[in-house]
């Protein structure tokens, strides 16, 4: 029988396995991804953990900037108030600011971006490769959406908040909806502290 005739069985467990993969990519930013790759899925085949490393340990490469709160702020002001923007323009702006290509591609993977790009999503995804936790990646969306000055607390209409915490919740697959609604019914009407203070007005 003719190879492609053959039908192909997908194994029920390899949609998670690659997005936990991708996720871990994100996050750990390596600089050889398919070196990384194969040391990642012959510990998963080991059964081991897969090699991860915090940020501050990464090897950086003598020609790229490392990501950070301050320059996604730069790129948020760039934008200019826009939610859809070109991805070549973003690309372009992403250069000029010398980030990773490879995070860059990365991003536009996970987010499965096209030639529009919904900007506040990217920047969600783009916060979560710094944030590590969800928890974390909110604070950091916060501060670099805040228009308030250095010293207050970063503030950001609810809205904004809800739309981007529902969507950092469905890319990372783990945190159910019940649990997200309950917690933003919370966060409406109360004031959610977790080692940082965000104030929500609408």
């Amino acid at each position: 029988m003719p190879v492609m005739d053959r039908q192909v069985c997908i194994p029920p467990e390899l949609p998670e396995l690659l997005k936990q993969f991708t996720k871990a990519a994100i996050r750990m930013q390596p600089q050889d991804l398919i070196q990384w790759g194969v040391e990642y899925f012959e510990a998963i085949a080991r059964g081991e953990t897969p090699p991860m490393r915090e940020q501050s340990e990464r090897v950086a490469l003598s020609n790229w900037t490392e990501l950070t709160p301050e320059l996604l702020k730069i790129l948020h002001s760039q934008v200019a108030g826009r939610l859809i923007i070109h991805a070549d323009e973003l690309a372009q702006m992403w250069k000029v600011l010398n980030l990773p290509t490879d995070l860059f591609n990365s991003l536009m993977n996970v987010g499965r971006f096209t030639e529009e790009i919904e900007w506040l999503k990217f920047l969600a995804l783009a916060c979560s490769s710094l944030g590590v936790t969800i928890a974390k990646t909110l604070k950091i969306i916060c501060e670099v959406l805040s228009c308030d000055h250095a010293g207050g607390p970063p503030r950001i209409p609810f809205s904004t908040f809800q739309f981007l915490y529902t969507y950092i919740a469905e890319v990372d697959g783990e945190i159910s909806a019940s649990h997200v609604s309950r917690m933003l019914n919370y966060i409406e009407h109360e004031v959610l502290e977790l080692g940082w203070f965000l104030d929500i007005y609408k």
